[in-house]
């Protein structure tokens, strides 16, 4: 009983700067079902709380919340688990996202379930941060978003174009019936494979199950949306030099991913264990190293806050078709897909985490259009 109380008056404390309490009455107070949670936390960090989250040891009514206060109050700083230290070393000690090993990804989240994901996204199934200036939905924000991409990237019809990591399709799909552009796609996800050459029945769109590093085709623009925080900071440069060699002397180049505030060399080590392996979050310092010498920069605009609008949106479509979904996932698998929803929505409105499109030339382009805001 005495280790017990300790573990929780060192937790209670550990939240009262973050303005939470065990079993309070604000939305974004815990309540906790098992004792054994106040150790796990100490000892896990992240790691334990999300899986004693899953494990129904504890609930929050408002978990994006909780989330929010915690990082924002520091309170993540103050726990450390072995886990995270062990992620670390091995991000260091090797290449998580060598050619062998980029594939785990793909089977592992984005193969859980086309179900899932279609009753989850917007009809294109964009599997990104959407674009809410001018938006009042999740369709709006997303078109936005393809807008304001392919409006940067300057595309014309007739144009040869790139999309690393297409995910379902969508993207490819509206630059080529939109922007009469011809589309090669490229996925590590065989489920997405499957999907996307549903979707895109046209000529202009080619779909490619295949690794980044193995195309060998030029094309007059490449833009990658969502597919960087795969690549791993051992692979930045390679994926550069891949860029520079696919692109053509006067091409343009799209980069949007989800950003750190610091350089790292291994990813949270939930989010590693459960919905993202071998993935990380790139600095703003690991990018710009990276394009040196290969790349101009044109425009970085960054639009954190909406993430966590398109998350929320993502978990309102998730929680609303669970009566459906119920019948080929678990509870557990719920628990778990609402931590990872909402976690992040908390994170990037703690800004812990950020939203970035980053814009490169080889050449320098000769009009600012391109760059709307």
């Amino acid at each position: 009983m005495g280790d017990f109380s300790l573990c929780r008056s060192h937790v209670e404390r550990l939240l009262q700067p973050a303005g939470i309490q065990v079993n309070g009455p604000e939305p974004w107070d815990i309540k906790v079902h098992d004792r054994r949670f106040y150790r796990r936390i100490l000892t896990d960090g992240h790691l334990g709380a999300g899986e004693s989250y899953m494990e129904g040891w504890w609930d929050c009514r408002a978990l994006d919340e909780f989330i929010y206060r915690v990082l924002r109050a520091g309170v993540d700083k103050k726990v450390s688990g072995f886990r995270g230290f062990l992620e670390h070393s091995l991000g260091r000690l090797m290449n998580r996202q060598a050619p062998r090993r980029a594939w785990t990804v793909g089977r592992t989240h984005y193969d859980t379930g086309n179900d899932l994901f279609q009753a989850m996204l917007d009809s294109r199934m964009m599997y990104s941060c959407g674009y809410w200036k001018d938006a009042d939905t999740l369709e709006q924000a997303q078109e936005q978003k393809l807008r304001l991409v392919f409006n940067k990237l300057d595309l014309k019809p007739g144009m040869q174009v790139l999309d690393i990591g297409c995910g379902f399709g969508g993207a490819a799909k509206f630059a080529a019936e939109e922007y009469g552009v011809e589309v090669t796609a490229v996925t590590i996800s065989g489920e997405q494979h499957r999907l996307a050459r549903e979707r895109c029945r046209t000529r202009d769109v080619q779909i490619e199950l295949m690794d980044y590093r193995d195309i060998r085709k030029t094309f007059d623009r490449i833009y990658s949306i969502g597919m960087f925080e795969h690549v791993g900071y051992r692979n930045y440069r390679t994926y550069f030099d891949t860029l520079n060699r696919c692109l053509k002397k006067d091409g343009v180049t799209l980069l949007h991913t989800i950003g750190s505030n610091r350089p790292s060399t291994s990813g949270d080590p939930w989010s590693e264990k459960y919905i993202f392996p071998n993935s990380m979050l790139p600095a703003a310092s690991q990018i710009t190293r990276a394009y040196e010498g290969r790349f101009m920069l044109e425009d970085w605009h960054v639009f954190s806050l909406d993430y966590a609008r398109t998350l929320m949106a993502w978990h309102h479509n998730f929680e609303t078709a669970w009566p459906q979904l119920r019948h080929h996932y678990s509870d557990t698998f719920r628990r778990m897909w609402n931590y990872y929803l909402l976690s992040f929505a908390g994170a990037f409105r703690a800004r812990n985490i950020q939203l970035w499109q980053v814009l490169l030339s080889k050449k320098g382009m000769n009009s600012r259009k391109g760059v709307p805001r």
